[in-house]
């Protein structure tokens, strides 16, 4: 396993991490997600994230259990703060009273005494930029939060976020966590060129947009019964088209060229990118994570990032 600087910052993460949307806290039995997350660890992954809207706080929970068997200093960890988490009016959003009060019940979910990164998991127009950033930099010095971050959050927005902290002397954003893969690549525009001038890194989710990367879904054929696009409560059809599929066909055989699974190929194309700290991974199967960790450290050559592009502008 390789490791990167989280943006500008003197923290390293592993090229992989270890997401749990969608996996842990409901959807995968807490015995397999252990498993998982042990296997991450063995394999040198030492970056997880979670968040305490992910089932309502109980991916937070098994997370944090499986963890806590590791020493403190060995893994570096992430949650989020946004989202709904009841039924009131200041039960979701980016408030100072939000932010405060879901940040301490994050630690008793995952049984911490601090998060390494807390993110800020969408934009809240309504909340006052200031009132948010002030209420992080109190978490900072109060030792609960080591770093923050964002996610999903525009080139614009990120940009008024570092000038308003520097103003006012706050501590900074310093990692940004999008949608990134072959298949959604709007960040390359506008946001990695603005986090390379302010010190942001990427820890990009759904690497393999979706699973639609690891070449599970083909042209004319049923959606498999035990895949994502299964679920009810997700919907692939931005990403899982005709031309898309075309695409995938058309990129298993630069994957066989290269040695590498398709999903090797879609992550080592990701890493290709300095700004990326991260790629972050989910999985209900340790045997998921030990072969995307095999991703590291993979250098794709110039002509085989071309013939990439080739595939992904047809």
């Amino acid at each position: 396993m390789q490791y990167r600087p989280l943006g500008k910052t003197g923290l390293k993460v592993s090229e992989i991490s270890l997401g749990s949307w969608l996996t842990y806290g409901g959807y995968v039995e807490e015995k397999n997600a252990e498993a998982s997350i042990d296997k991450a660890y063995d394999l040198g992954i030492n970056f997880f994230d979670t968040a305490n809207v992910y089932m309502r706080g109980e991916a937070e929970k098994i997370v944090g259990k499986a963890l806590r068997k590791y020493p403190r200093s060995s893994y570096v960890l992430a949650t989020k703060v946004f989202g709904k988490m009841g039924d009131g009016p200041n039960d979701q959003g980016l408030s100072r009273k939000h932010i405060m009060e879901q940040c301490d019940a994050s630690l008793q979910r995952l049984g911490l005494d601090y998060v390494d990164i807390y993110y800020c998991h969408r934009y809240h127009a309504d909340t006052p930029l200031e009132e948010t950033l002030r209420a992080l930099d109190d978490l900072v010095r109060q030792g609960k939060v080591l770093y923050i971050g964002v996610s999903e959050w525009t080139a614009e927005q990120m940009t008024e976020a570092v000038h308003l902290a520097d103003q006012k002397l706050l501590d900074r954003i310093v990692v940004n966590q999008p949608n990134y893969s072959m298949l959604q690549r709007y960040i390359e525009d506008e946001v990695i060129p603005v986090s390379e001038k302010h010190g942001i890194g990427q820890v990009v989710f759904s690497p393999l947009a979706q699973g639609v990367l690891t070449g599970k879904y083909k042209k004319g054929e049923a959606i498999p019964e035990d895949s994502r696009a299964a679920q009810k409560n997700l919907d692939l059809s931005r990403v899982l088209t005709e031309k898309n599929l075309e695409r995938v066909e058309a990129l298993k055989g630069i994957a066989a060229n290269e040695n590498l699974s398709l999903a090797q190929l879609a992550i080592a194309w990701i890493l290709r990118q300095d700004n990326v700290s991260s790629a972050l991974i989910g999985a209900s199967k340790p045997e998921q994570i030990e072969e995307n960790a095999k991703a590291s450290g993979v250098k794709l050559s110039q002509e085989t990032i071309a013939k990439v592009e080739d595939i992904l502008h047809l």
